[in-house]
């Protein structure tokens, strides 16, 4: 079934800004609330939210199969789970519907007033239950500089690093959508010099530049998915910020890995961008060498050209760009990734996440976190305002933003944007 969504010649008929993250070439998935308190999925051309709820209970989906339902639920995980068929044919239908030669909503004002709103009379709500996080480490530069920073500079990367896409089980109860405020955590640290931990608040909180993908049901237990079929289970990609406090990360990580570190926030962008909508951005991912078992194997352009960009936005100051990286620097595929997690027969299920790990590209002012931008709180990042970070200081918002973009068409994941408050403290 080809993705007529994609049509770069395709103009609609609501008004889309020059450069916006949505024309109607996008057309993400998401759930709002909108200002008679009503949840309901919807999706996104240029500044308006559009209710898919709503366009269902008109009719506007008539011949595509769908529960009658499937648009007025608080998560999209039941339509996630009806599968690619049914995301691309709803996807084309919308494109069809916002076309500027389609009159059939455009010429009906009734219609219009129920099914659109402005994007600032909404508040974006988490689009999925997530049942499982997992969150990878599949940047080589990352892993180098961590290895560097952490263990010994001339073997920085440890030894099955280049064989499997390492990574570890997150904390779902604590994804937010962007908007929503993080607390500093408090923790053990073990202060330098001394031989007993304290308790307190972190002192070292960081972001994480990462991007993560949303997967519908991809296997029974026990079953394996190869790299080939992978993709048909993945539905979408957020920006994410995995938040990290580094003094207590580096305290408590031996022997099992992260644990209270980064369980405490893990920010995304509220909407999911499709795979069909990043179909035109595939480019070649970094040589891997030496060449992962058969079952890790890949054929074909399995990256994608992200454009990402972190900005430092202090309080009551202007925002400052710390990184600008890009999501095709990763070593480990998403295909690989997705693979690698059902090698042993893990269940994988509609509305699981899957981190990317930190992006951190080939210099200095691409990596993905504080702690490499600084390297380590050695080298301050001096902001517009006047002030120096080594890391993310209290009622800082940290800005994350994504974009693709070709001769033809530009589209994006919007922004992930979260606030550091100081430490919840019980009155």
């Amino acid at each position: 079934m080809p993705i007529t969504a994609n049509d770069t010649k395709r103009k609609s008929w609501l008004e889309v800004p020059e450069n916006s993250d949505f024309p109607i070439q996008n057309i993400p998935f998401g759930v709002f609330l909108t200002k008679e308190n009503v949840v309901t999925v919807g999706t996104r051309i240029g500044d308006y939210a559009i209710d898919l709820g709503a366009l269902q209970q008109l009719n506007y989906f008539s011949g595509i199969d769908l529960t009658d339902d499937m648009f007025m639920q608080d998560t999209l995980n039941d339509f996630i789970s009806d599968g690619k068929k049914t995301w691309r044919l709803v996807r084309n239908r919308i494109a069809d519907i916002f076309d500027e030669t389609n009159p059939q909503l455009r010429d009906s004002t009734k219609d219009r007033d129920i099914v659109i709103f402005k994007i600032d009379d909404v508040e974006m709500q988490l689009p999925v239950l997530i049942g499982d996080y997992t969150d990878f480490y599949s940047s080589k530069e990352h892993a180098t500089n961590v290895g560097k920073m952490f263990r010994d500079p001339e073997n920085a990367l440890l030894p099955n690093w280049l064989h499997i896409p390492v990574g570890y089980h997150g904390r779902s109860s604590t994804i937010v959508p962007s908007g929503i405020p993080v607390h500093r955590p408090m923790g053990q640290t073990l202060p330098a010099g001394e031989k007993y931990p304290v308790f307190g608040p972190s002192r070292l909180v960081d972001f994480e530049l990462e991007t993560a993908f949303i997967t519908t049901d991809v296997n029974i237990m026990g079953e394996n998915i190869p790299t080939y079929e992978a993709e048909d289970y993945i539905f979408g990609m957020v920006l994410l910020n995995d938040w990290s406090a580094r003094d207590i990360q580096k305290w408590e990580y031996v022997p099992l890995g992260p644990f209270l570190a980064k369980n405490f926030a893990t920010s995304i962008s509220p909407w999911i961008v499709t795979m069909d909508a990043l179909e035109p951005f595939r480019t070649k991912g970094p040589k891997q060498d030496p060449s992962p078992l058969p079952y890790l194997q890949t054929k074909g352009k399995k990256a994608f050209d992200i454009h990402l960009e972190v900005s430092i936005k202090p309080e009551e100051a202007e925002e400052t760009i710390v990184s600008k990286s890009n999501f095709k620097y990763l070593y480990w595929s998403m295909s690989q990734q997705l693979a690698h997690h059902t090698s042993n027969g893990c269940r994988v299920n509609s509305g699981d996440m899957m981190g990317s790990g930190t992006i951190s590209g080939p210099t200095p002012d691409s990596f993905g976190s504080m702690l490499e931008l600084t390297w380590g709180g050695q080298n301050p990042i001096k902001l517009k305002d006047g002030s120096e970070r080594k890391f993310i200081e209290d009622n800082d918002t940290v800005i994350i933003r994504g974009f693709c973009e070709n001769a033809e068409v530009r589209l994006g994941f919007g922004e992930v944007a979260s606030q550091l408050l100081p430490p919840f403290i019980r009155p």
